[in-house]
């Protein structure tokens, strides 16, 4: 069941095959290793956890859930007496989470905004933001919608309404009204949608809110006039079983920022290598925002994920690495 959201051609030629890999890289920690002067000012506690060991909560943005996981779970697995529990849900609430001393640590798509800044500047808090990702927005499409490439421009019309009809995409018939869907009410997809995409206005009145990822992604398997924006993370790990299932279910759309690409070649798929080389136009970051004032477990997690193996499971994850040389290998060359 679908919810209203709240408002803030030709088939894909196969690709150029490409590979990234990760070469004697040493990750900087991105200033997450805290100072011990800031101050705290929340409730009093006795603070028991260490940068590897103890119990805390922390907020996600559930469009990264997959790859939180493999990090937390990672670990774990290397540091048994540490415990992380972590909840995900929609970006806004989880800045709210970060905001009322719910969490220490916040895993979002973009950094502190300056209202956000200034309630830490008024409680004398120096919270401390390192990248951990490069993400992208995949655009996908039920497998049996021919209009699998789309210009910028054109996906700019379909959000907001301009074009409401299947057959405005490519004069091809019989798929009927657009149905624009996202993965819940006030998600980071839908304010980068808004921000960066419709650049303010108003998005179209055929736009609702799966309440998940994976039910986004059912949704545009069973509704052959669904279009869905989704966060690549989940789409990304091929060789994820999980994965593997999605792919099969959706049509993932070639998406050009030229105004008249002159071939399909001139349509990119979120791919790691396009991610990395700034190719692909629907690109985003991900963050760490941490507000703990001393070297406790959050700080230990933060740099662990923003540290060498942290980074490793990101570009095994298929996201881009925020620190360390790639190499970018064409697989087509002989």
């Amino acid at each position: 069941m679908l919810a209203p959201i709240a408002s803030t051609s030709n088939e894909t030629k196969p690709m150029t095959r490409v590979n990234i890999k990760a070469i004697g890289s040493a990750f900087a920690l991105g200033g997450l290793l805290l100072a011990g002067c800031n101050q705290y000012n929340g409730p009093v506690e006795n603070f028991t956890d260490t940068p590897t060991s103890g119990a805390i909560s922390i907020s996600v943005d559930e469009t990264f859930e997959p790859i939180l996981k493999s990090q937390i779970d990672t670990f774990q697995k290397l540091y048994p007496s540490a415990r992380i529990t972590a909840t995900y849900k929609p970006e806004e609430e989880v800045m709210q989470d970060l905001l009322a001393n719910k969490i220490r640590v916040a895993v979002v798509s973009r950094q502190l905004n300056a209202t956000e800044q200034a309630e830490f500047d008024r409680l004398k808090i120096v919270p401390r933001t390192a990248r951990l990702a490069t993400d992208g927005l995949a655009i996908v499409v039920h497998p049996s919608n021919p209009d699998s490439l789309l210009t910028v421009s054109k996906l700019r019309d379909i959000f907001t309404g301009k074009t409401q009809e299947w057959a405005q995409v490519s004069g091809k018939q019989g798929l009927g009204s657009i149905n624009v869907v996202f993965d819940t009410n006030h998600s980071s997809t839908t304010r980068y949608v808004q921000d960066s995409l419709t650049r303010g206005s108003a998005l179209t009145k055929r736009v609702f809110a799966a309440k998940s990822n994976p039910a986004l992604l059912d949704y545009v398997a069973t509704h052959p006039n669904a279009i869905g924006i989704i966060g690549v993370n989940w789409i990304s790990d091929r060789d994820d079983a999980e994965v593997q299932g999605f792919l099969k279910k959706v049509r993932i759309v070639g998406i050009s920022a030229q105004p008249n690409p002159q071939s399909s070649d001139d349509y990119l798929q979120p791919y790691q290598a396009y991610l990395a080389l700034k190719t692909y136009p629907l690109r985003r970051e991900v963050y760490l925002i941490s507000r703990e004032a001393r070297a406790g477990l959050g700080t230990g997690f933060a740099s662990f994920a923003a540290g060498n193996k942290g980074q490793l499971i990101v570009l095994k994850s298929g996201l881009v690495p925020a620190t360390g040389q790639m190499r970018i290998i064409d697989t087509n060359k002989r």
